[in-house]
């Protein structure tokens, strides 16, 4: 049982003017001397105190207490004879004076002065209670808490809350929840913001209501301090315990997503809280706009607008300029420019930021002139553009190939006294690079190196651009050059380079710079090995190609849908489609969502190796799914049933083609009209023919050629020579098998010097004929007896070192046998025996019996 502690008589107290600060002690003069307890004594105004507050919305002002301190006093007599105080002694004393907190606090400090005093926590939560028992003693409460918690020394968190807990118990004290709210405060106040946060969970853990106003005080510091992950981790816990909270909660908690650019985050957060039907303020809706607006998502943003007006709260500029911009980035150029209309009929100007976003937004889509013109009015209005402006339109010039605007408004730039920055050059070289204005772009290129301004973006655009047009060499040098600057290579720079070799085939130069690549730090990425692969598959390495595959998936780095197509389409391309077929099924069951792109290089695959059976199950599996066939698709199976010669299922498909309501391109009205052209069905090509043009579309080289041989193969070349004719008048060039075909029907016809004439305009446009067409020229030319004529195209094959084939020389022998020159007959037959090609039946045919099984002979579109 403890013994109580009965203080002897001593004599009244006084204030101390001159004492000094210390924590929780005074100045003292004597340490025999101890305070007289009086219960009606008090030095305190009795004017209450609001508690020190300094963060968050909720508290209108900042108090300074740095120059408020807890009354100090000296003592005159001795309060015992044995000079150890142990803390039951000091607990009893208070208790006796719990009406009396002045009394209290001065006995404490002095007793806390005491050489023999024990110091312990229980008398210091005693005197808290004490203290919280009086309105006015609520500051110096608050006071003492944040010297002691900004102590280095002392308790965690959890014993300080576990100890005031008890101590209301044990002493009938009444539970003052704000004894508890100062103390997380006071943590907050020193920063130690782990202990403000186990205070929060003890308190809860104890029953004890954290009030709103200190739960956002915290939220509010952790913000600040980019604790952002421990402020989440706080909501969650104060949503899930059932704690009140507030608008400003939900404000700070959206704030710290913001801030970690979550904006989906602090969308969901703002609709739960409606949802739960909290009264939100006008403020905590300005956030929420700002993070619908980030998201971006300017539907809910413009509906968020639409309810703080009816609340009768007006929008700030801020956040109106932050919702048409959502608008315009989204393409809403119409919900933009009537938001801008409502802020300048509100009587807030257009800023710049508004004017520099709607001038993106037009040319974005597709209106330069509007952006071009609003820049022009806001000059007259007097805004002065910035850089951000002057950029948004150079990119837009760029983009729209108006190059020469472009390098006005840089000018332009430079003479208003902007600085122009690297992203203004880049956007000039990537604008003439589009436009194919190589030397300008140069230029530009030179001159950032020149400036020094040139960084790894100036070069990876023209070493991808050259490595696009075939420039390697040039992006070889170009790459050089960027080293020999000091600056370095990035993954982009390589990848766009392995593309230039891959592209041109250089697969060993392609994997070596790989391999420079890994050797310099840096890691392949999933374009790195898809282009590889691409590149493998191109030049026919089918194996290594997935030998590629399989080295990137054990690296751990995941296939894109782009590599699983380059697959699927390059397989198909080697002749292996029922092995694509099998991969794409594979890759499927890996989580690959198989595009029309995937399924059309199958059924493409099928067509080309014949299996058109398969090519329609393709078909019918792919509509199954779900996946919408395209033009590429129908023209694929239209083609394929033409060169099957199932014209009447091409139709079908056509027909299905239009009822889906997709159109037919050329390439698709090009492959239904050499059907019927190979089927001599000239009436139904050219009634197709008429109805392309009709449509809108231009028949391209492609389809003449299918006509005119056509028209050639049914020996009608007054018809084949209009279209050739038309051809030409129409500035669509003539290839080498529009020519091949029309002297072949001009021979057959005898017209040589028409064809000797149509022959020397082709070589006059730099078109080299081929096999084909020396095999023309020879059949024509004999077939009319021309036989020197024909034997001077075999010399012109010599000088080209063109071997002539077979059916040369059959031609030849055939002609000379026919005119009784047996010498040259068997000589051409030697020599076709010395250039190692063998005679066929009908070579031994000819000098047997002197027939030619040739003089059927034409050429079609096809294999010309």
């Amino acid at each position: 049982m403890r013994t109580r502690f009965v203080p002897y008589a001593i004599a009244p107290f006084f204030t101390r003017s001159n004492s000094t600060q210390r924590f929780f002690s005074s100045s003292i003069t004597s340490h025999s001397q101890s305070p007289t307890l009086s219960e009606n004594q008090t030095t305190e105004s009795d004017a209450s105190h609001k508690p020190i507050s300094d963060f968050g919305r909720t508290s209108s002002e900042t108090e300074s207490t740095a120059s408020i301190e807890p009354p100090r006093y000296e003592f005159d007599q001795p309060i015992s004879k044995t000079s150890d105080l142990d803390q039951t002694q000091v607990i009893e004393l208070l208790l006796t004076h719990r009406k009396n907190p002045n009394s209290s606090l001065k006995y404490f400090k002095w007793a806390e002065k005491q050489p023999g005093f024990v110091r312990s926590l229980d008398p210091f939560c005693v005197l808290l209670h004490i203290l919280m028992d009086s309105p006015n003693h609520h500051r110096i409460a608050h006071i003492l808490l944040n010297r002691y918690v900004a102590g280095d020394s002392g308790p965690s968190a959890c014993v300080l809350v576990d100890h005031l807990v008890e101590c209301s118990r044990l002493y009938g004290f009444e539970s003052h929840s704000r004894v508890f709210n100062y103390l997380m405060n006071s943590y907050v106040r020193a920063c130690k913001f782990r202990d403000a946060i186990d205070c929060f969970d003890r308190i809860v853990e104890s029953g004890i209501e954290p009030w709103v106003k200190y739960i956002n005080i915290l939220f509010s510091a952790l913000v600040r301090r980019n604790k952002t992950v421990e402020a989440r981790g706080l909501y969650s816990n104060v949503v899930s315990r059932g704690i009140n909270y507030d608008g400003a909660t939900i404000d700070i908690i959206m704030r710290a997503c913001l801030k970690e650019e979550k904006a989906d985050e602090a969308a969901r957060y703002f609709k739960e809280a409606k949802a739960s039907g909290l009264v939100l303020d006008a403020v905590t809706y300005g956030t929420a706009i700002r993070a619908f607006c980030r998201k971006p998502d300017s539907i809910v943003a413009c509906k968020l607008l639409n309810e703080m007006r009816k609340m009768g709260w007006v929008p700030s500029e801020g956040t109106l300029t932050g919702v048409i911009g959502a608008c315009v980035k989204q393409g809403n150029m119409a919900g933009a420019l009537k938001l801008k209309d409502e802020m300048v009929s509100s009587g807030k100007p257009m800023n710049l930021v508004v004017a520099t976003c709607l001038m993106k937004g037009y040319y974005m889509a597709g209106d330069l002139d509007s952006a071009l013109n609003l820049f022009d009015k806001i000059i007259q209005d007097g805004l002065m553009p910035n850089k951000v402006t002057y950029s948004v339109l150079i990119e837009g010039c760029c983009r729209d190939g108006n190059m020469e605007k472009a390098s006005e408004l840089y000018t332009q730039m430079k003479i208003a006294g902007v600085q122009p920055s690297v992203y203004n050059v880049n956007s000039l070289i990537q604008g003439y690079l589009r436009a194919q204005m190589w030397e300008e772009a140069s230029n530009w290129f030179d001159e950032a190196v020149e400036c020094g301004i040139a960084n790894i973006f100036t070069y990876n655009n023209m070493i991808y651009r050259l490595c696009k047009e075939g420039k390697v060499e040039e992006a070889c040098s170009l790459w050089q050059l960027m080293k020999s600057k000091g600056v370095i290579p990035s993954i982009v720079s390589y990848n766009n380079l392995v593309l230039g070799h891959c592209r041109k085939g250089n697969m060993d130069l392609a994997s070596s710079l790989h391999s420079e690549m890994l050797e310099v730090g840096l890691k392949a990425n999933v374009i790195t090995y898809s282009i590889l692969i691409d590149g493998y598959f191109t030049k026919g390495e089918t194996e290594q190609a997935l030998r590629v595959f399989d080295q990137m998936v054990e690296l751990g780095i995941g296939p894109s849908d782009f590599t699983y197509n380059t697959i699927i389409k390059g397989l198909c391309k080697a002749g292996r489609t029922s092995e694509a077929m099998d991969m794409l099924k594979f890759f499927v069951e890996k989580g690959f969502i198989p595009i029309c792109m995937s399924y059309n290089s199958i059924i493409d695959g099928y067509i080309k190796e014949g299996a058109i059976t398969s090519a329609l199950s393709v078909y019918r599996e792919m509509c199954e799914c779900g996946v919408s066939p395209t033009v590429v698709t129908y023209t694929s199976l239209i083609d394929g049933f033409c060169k099957s010669n199932n014209i009447d299922l091409a139709l079908k498909m056509r027909n299905e083609m239009t009822n889906k309501g997709l159109k037919m391109d050329v390439i698709a009205y090009s492959a239904l009209i050499d059907g019927f052209c190979k089927r001599r069905d000239m009436e139904n090509a050219r009634e197709l023919f008429n109805e392309l043009q009709e449509v809108g579309l231009s028949p391209n080289a492609v389809v003449y050629n299918s006509m005119i041989s056509g028209f050639r193969n049914l020996n009608n070349m007054e018809e084949a020579l209009v279209l050739f004719n038309k051809m030409t008048k129409e500035g669509i060039p003539c290839d080498l098998v529009t020519y091949t075909t029309v002297i072949d029907g001009l021979l057959k016809e005898g017209k040589i010097l028409s064809a000797s004439e149509l022959y020397t305009e082709m070589l006059g446009k730099g078109i080299s004929p081929d096999n084909i067409t020396y095999t023309v020229l020879v059949h024509g030319l004999c077939n009319k007896g021309q036989l020197e004529n024909a034997h001077k195209v075999l010399e012109e094959m010599d000088q080209k070192n063109m071997t002539p084939n077979v059916l040369i020389y059959n031609t030849l022998i055939a002609g000379y046998f026919k005119e009784g020159n047996l010498q040259e007959a068997f000589r051409l037959h030697d020599e076709m025996l010395d250039r190692g090609l063998a005679p066929d039946d009908t070579t031994y045919d000819i000098l047997v019996s002197g027939k030619f099984r040739g003089n059927n002979f034409h050429i079609g579109t096809s294999s010309a």
